[in-house]
């Protein structure tokens, strides 16, 4: 690919602006950290950034026009995400763009609307527990250089069941001290869009900042990324004309009217 990857990172940024004692964790916010280390890769071109406070003048027709990846981080406030900036997002997801959701991110708006399950549902604990995540796709392009499986020192818990529907692919199963198992990093297709879920990286403990998670989701921007930025499908319309000559051998059939077929019946 010649050309850069153009990230645009949404963090709801609530917390760290009414949690003081999150500034020693992340003091340049979640979306500070996530964009102090894909900078630093040479695949990666633009990075813009929408918090809860701006992301209806931020995330725009325009800038989901120029973003190949788009990065979702939310926890508390998915309610006040903008219904129409959901439905860009998804419709820019469906027409190519790659979207990586974290962690709670699992329950936004945009997740919920292209998984189309209850993907708020799971166990959940606040604890500090370790996860250990075993890598289950060594040969995915997501994996790159990380090993068969690693720690988190502390998280938030998260376990089975998962409202997800099934994935494509687990990329990454975790299991935490408690004796929770959790399908931690999932693939999915919808349209022309990638999609990736990753579950850890709560905001009160330093998780992206450790090398194996700025790996992964290094690895999974440009994983995501797609061929073409933007790609219009032409589905055809009413009474398509054929491709090819051809004749019918009969014509003992009835033909319907284009207002009367039943996909135009109201």
């Amino acid at each position: 690919m010649d050309r850069k990857i153009n990230v645009t990172i949404y963090n709801e940024n609530f917390h760290e602006t009414t949690k003081p004692a999150l500034k020693s964790i992340y003091p340049e916010s979640i979306h500070g950290a996530l964009k102090s280390f894909l900078e630093k890769d040479d695949a990666i071109g633009n990075i813009r950034i929408a918090t809860l406070y701006d992301h209806a003048e931020v995330l725009t027709q325009e800038a989901m026009d120029d973003t190949d990846v788009l990065i979702w981080w939310g926890h508390a406030k998915h309610d006040k995400v903008c219904d129409e900036v959901v439905d860009r997002c998804a419709k820019r997801v469906i027409d190519g763009m790659g979207l990586i959701v974290l962690h709670s991110g699992h329950a936004s708006k945009l997740f919920q609307k292209l998984m189309g399950t209850e993907t708020y549902m799971l166990r959940w604990r606040e604890a500090g527990e370790k996860a250990r995540l075993w890598n289950l796709a060594p040969n995915h392009p997501i994996t790159k250089g990380i090993k068969e499986t690693f720690t988190v020192p502390h998280d938030e818990t998260y376990g089975e069941p998962f409202g997800i529907p099934n994935p494509d692919q687990i990329i990454f199963l975790s299991w935490y001290q408690g004796g929770e198992v959790f399908r931690s990093g999932c693939t999915w297709r919808r349209g022309e869009g990638n999609i990736f879920y990753l579950q850890n990286g709560h905001e009160t403990f330093p998780v992206y900042y450790q090398p194996e998670i700025q790996t992964i989701i290094t690895n999974a921007v440009k994983w995501a990324c797609p061929v073409n930025r933007i790609c219009k499908i032409d589905r055809g319309g009413s009474n398509t004309p054929a491709l090819e000559k051809y004749e019918l051998e009969d014509h003992n059939f009835l033909l319907l009217d284009e207002n009367d077929h039943p996909a135009n019946q109201k």
